[in-house]
C-alpha cells in the first residue's frame, strides 16, 4: 500500500467490499438457503417435520452459546485470522453436510454451518467494518449489508435448481468450493485488522484533516465499554430483545416458508420469490437506513421494525393468493433491510469499538440461540392441528413486546467517560 495510493482512497472502503463478501458467504449457515433443503432431508430419509424441525433447533442453539467464545476470539486474534479460519472451516461443513445420512451427522453438521455461517461469517465481517468506521458506520454498513441480500437473494433459488439439475449433496459441495477457492483467500490478502495498523486512522479522517480537524477529533475519541461493565446497562439487555425477536419469528416463518405456502396451495416457486423479493426490496432499504443512522436514533428504526414484523405476520394468517404473498415480501424485505443495519450499527454506535468482538459476540449469540426456537413451535404445530395458524397468533405478542424494548433501549452514558 504505497502512500500516493493511500492519499487517493480510502483503504476502509476495501475492507467493505470484502466484509460484503463475508456476510454474502453466510449463506450455507442461513436458514433462507437450510429451508430449501427440509423437503429433501424428510423425502431422503423419511423423518417428519418435527424431527427435522426439533434437531435443526439444537443444532443452533450449541451453537449460539459457542457463539460468545467467537466474539472473544475476535478481540484476542483480530478479523483477518478469524475470518480466514472460519472462511476455511465453513468450507469443510459444507462438504461434512453432503454426506450426511444420519441425525446425529445432521446435528453436528447443522451445528457447525450455524456457528460459522450463520454465527461467525456475520459478526466478524460486522465488527471489521465497526473498526474502520465511526462518522460514516451507518453507510459502510448499509454498503455491507449489500452482501447479506445478495446472498438472501441469491441462495434461494441458486439451491432450488442445483437440487433439481443434480441433487442436494452437490448443492452443499459446490458452495464449499466457492468458499474455500474465492472466499479464503480474499479475506487472507484484502483484510487488514484496523486502520491504525497501516498508519490511518477511522474514516480516512486524515485526508481532511484542515477541514475537519475538530470533527476528527470527536471521531476519535469514543468512549468504550468492556463486556461487564456493557451487561450493567438497561440499554444492553433492550438490545438483546430487539436483535432476538425477529430472529426467533423470522427464522421459524422462513424454515417452513414452503410448507407454509403450500397450506395454503401456494407453490414453492412463489415462496422462493418471495425470498428473493425480501432480498431485492432490502437493497436499497438498507442502503437508506445506513445513512438514518447518522442522522436519528438507532433504536427508533426497530420500533418501525416490529410494526412491520406485525403486519407480516397478519399478512401470513390470510395468505389467500399470490399479491399477499409479494406484499408479505416487500415488507418483509423493509423490515430486514432496517434490520440488519441497526442490529449492526447500534453496538459500536452505544459501547465503542474496542471491545466490538466479545460485545457483539454476545449479541450473535442472542441472534443465533433465538433462531434455534423458531422452528421447532411451527413444526409442532403443524403437525399437531395440520396448520400453521395457531402458532402465527400466538407470535403475533412478540412485536408488542419488541416495541416496548426498543423504546427503553436508549444510550447509555458511561461515568467518568473521557
Amino acid at each position: 500500500m504505497t502512500k500516493r495510493f493511500v492519499e487517493r482512497f480510502y483503504y476502509g472502503w476495501v475492507i467493505v467490499a470484502i466484509a460484503a463478501f463475508g456476510v454474502f458467504f453466510s449463506g450455507p449457515g442461513q436458514t433462507y438457503s437450510n429451508s430449501i433443503f427440509v423437503d429433501e432431508y424428510i423425502a431422503t430419509f423419511g423423518w417428519s417435520r418435527s424431527e427435522v424441525s426439533g434437531l435443526y433447533s439444537v443444532a443452533t442453539l450449541i451453537a449460539g452459546f459457542v457463539m460468545m467464545l467467537v466474539g472473544r476470539f475476535i478481540d484476542r486474534f483480530g478479523q483477518r485470522t478469524m475470518m480466514v479460519t472460519v472462511g476455511t472451516l465453513l468450507s469443510l461443513a459444507c462438504f461434512f453436510n453432503s454426506i450426511v445420512s444420519t441425525m446425529w451427522m445432521f446435528v453436528v453438521g447443522f451445528f457447525l454451518i450455524r456457528l460459522l455461517g450463520q454465527g461467525s461469517m456475520t459478526l466478524i465481517p460486522n465488527t471489521l467494518v465497526a473498526q474502520w468506521f465511526i462518522e460514516k458506520r451507518g453507510r459502510a454498513v448499509s454498503f455491507v449489508s449489500l452482501g447479506s441480500f445478495a446472498s438472501a437473494m441469491l441462495f434461494p433459488i441458486a439451491n432450488t435448481w442445483l437440487i433439481q439439475t443434480w441433487d442436494w449433496q452437490f448443492a452443499w459441495r459446490f458452495w464449499g468450493i466457492l468458499l474455500l477457492f474465492i472466499f479464503v483467500p480474499l479475506a487472507f490478502f484484502g483484510v487488514r485488522n484496523r486502520p491504525e495498523d497501516v498508519g490511518l486512522v477511522p474514516d480516512g479522517l486524515e485526508r481532511k484533516a484542515d477541514k475537519k480537524k475538530e470533527q476528527q477529533k470527536k471521531s476519535l475519541s469514543e468512549v468504550n465499554w468492556k463486556l461487564n461493565e456493557a451487561v450493567k446497562t438497561r440499554a444492553f439487555w433492550m438490545i438483546l430483545i430487539c436483535i432476538g425477536i425477529p430472529s426467533l419469528v423470522n427464522t421459524g416463518v422462513t424454515f417452513h416458508i414452503i410448507s407454509i405456502f403450500a397450506f395454503h396451495d401456494l407453490p414453492a416457486g412463489i415462496a422462493a420469490t418471495v425470498l428473493s423479493l425480501m432480498a431485492v426490496v432490502g437493497i436499497p432499504m438498507s442502503l437508506a437506513s445506513g445513512f438514518i443512522t447518522e442522522k436519528i436514533k438507532t433504536n427508533y428504526l426497530f420500533v418501525l421494525i416490529f410494526i412491520l414484523e406485525l403486519m407480516i405476520l397478519l399478512l401470513l394468517l390470510m395468505l389467500a393468493n399470490a399479491i399477499i404473498a409479494i406484499i408479505v415480501g416487500v415488507l418483509w424485505g423493509i423490515a430486514n433491510g432496517f434490520g440488519r443495519i441497526a442490529t449492526n450499527v447500534i453496538w459500536p454506535d452505544y459501547f465503542g469499538r474496542k471491545f466490538i468482538g466479545s460485545i457483539n459476540g454476545v449479541g450473535a449469540t442472542m441472534m443465533v440461540a433465538a433462531s434455534a426456537f423458531g422452528p421447532l413451535p411451527f413444526g409442532i404445530g403443524y403437525d399437531i392441528f395440520q396448520s400453521y395458524t395457531p402458532v402465527l397468533l400466538i407470535s403475533l405478542v412478540f412485536p408488542f413486546i419488541g416495541v416496548i424494548a426498543a423504546i427503553l433501549a436508549t444510550q447509555p452514558e458511561k461515568a467518568n467517560a473521557s
